[in-house]
């Protein structure tokens, strides 16, 4: 692409930004990350996948951004790095425990996990302080993590669905493990309540636990039987368990939602208007439901654009789904030439109290946070 062309290209998509976003803000790390994880609702927790040494940061939003009036007169727009410090290998996956100054990590080399301590007020230094032996010495995806919501700090993990189990961090003790014969490779694992959780598989199977007991799982085959294709998944939690909502969406684009009650059911679905189905890469991809907007996913991974859809118009049968908003700026922004590598977006999040917030990271190193407008609230159609 011309330097010309690409110029036109970035001032046509800045000016319709002025009307598509509420707020837009761009961050430049050295190294690209795969993981983003809020520490509290002004903080988020970055590291590098690089398989030598990298960097683990707690970046502070912007404060232009968390201004809720007079934004005009809020000078800071930059996001600043409030606390740092150095991995010894990739992070693939990190995960806060709930009120405290620590995180953890896998490597997505082995099973094992890395403890950290993420500094506090006398301190701006991240270190390491312990780990946890998993079961794989070597694994082809590493661990999902999920950290138990209310209780002392404790944290769910494993590779496999075989392998998931529940280690108390202070003292290392085993307190659950699930009882199951499959060695099914995980792609998502997550508390739905303070005991019952969720664990998805890359084949798109799901199962459903309670680490207060020891019976078997509830379980939900694959939606469709095409074993090519990998899935990820996530859940919603409800005021009850039972009333928790799932999401599957696979490689190839196909997006099922089901409930606790009936993981076997689709109550609706929907061929998603992905760019490069099949081509993505299986850490990549992300789908979540909004925190606080009913009804609306995001999904990315699959190419340099982060999509959010309203599954309230999905129907029982499959049909194809127009995302209501795509936030383009990693695509856009980064200049590609005939030899390049496309950026892709490698994570996302919601803001867990800003309801149309988000912050999402690409393969160039790019991390933007951004507050979309509804379409529908400014009567216009969905971006293009």
């Amino acid at each position: 692409m011309e330097d010309a062309e690409f110029d036109d290209i970035l001032d046509d998509w800045f000016i319709e930004s002025l009307k598509t976003y509420k707020d837009l803000h761009v961050y430049q790390l050295e190294h690209p990350t795969q993981v983003l994880e809020w520490t509290s609702g002004k903080s988020v927790c970055v590291a590098g996948y690089s398989q030598s040494k990298n960097e683990i940061l707690e970046l502070r939003l912007p404060l232009k951004l968390l201004a809720d009036e007079n934004k005009s007169l809020c000078a800071e727009r930059d996001f600043k790095v409030s606390h740092g410090g150095f991995t010894d290998g990739p992070v693939r996956c990190l995960t806060h425990i709930p009120g405290t100054r620590c995180a953890v990590t896998n490597d997505g080399l082995s099973s094992d996990l890395q403890v950290w301590d993420l500094g506090g007020e006398e301190s701006g230094v991240i270190r390491r302080t312990g780990s946890i032996k998993g079961k794989r010495s070597a694994s082809e995806r590493g661990s999902r993590i999920a950290a138990r919501p209310s209780s002392a700090p404790q944290v769910l993990h494993g590779a496999q669905i075989s392998d998931v189990q529940l280690t108390e961090l202070t003292s290392g003790e085993t307190l659950y493990k699930l009882e199951t014969g499959s060695a099914d490779p995980l792609s998502s694992l997550q508390f739905v309540s303070d005991t019952v959780f969720l664990a998805g598989c890359c084949n798109g199977s799901v199962y459903v636990a309670d680490t207060r007991t020891s019976a078997p799982p509830q379980f939900s085959h694959s939606p469709y039987s095409d074993e090519s294709v990998i899935w990820w998944t996530d859940g919603a939690a409800g005021p009850h368990p039972s009333s928790c909502r799932v999401i599957r969406v696979s490689s190839s684009g196909q997006a099922v939602v089901s409930d606790l009650r009936n993981l076997g059911g689709a109550g609706c679905q929907a061929q998603l208007d992905i760019k490069t189905p099949g081509r993505c890469s299986q850490v990549d991809v992300k789908v979540s439901w909004a925190p606080t907007l009913d009804d609306c996913i995001s999904v990315s991974g699959f190419s340099g654009v982060v999509q959010i859809y309203n599954t309230r118009l999905w129907g029982a049968e499959p049909q194809e789904a127009r995302p209501l908003f795509e936030h383009r700026g990693h695509a856009v922004s980064s200049q590609q030439t005939d030899d390049s590598v496309p950026t892709f977006v490698t994570s996302h999040i919601w803001h867990p109290e800003r309801p149309r917030t988000l912050l999402s990271a690409a393969s160039d190193g790019s991390v933007h946070v951004w507050d979309w407008v509804d379409p529908d609230r400014q009567g216009g159609s969905p971006t293009p």
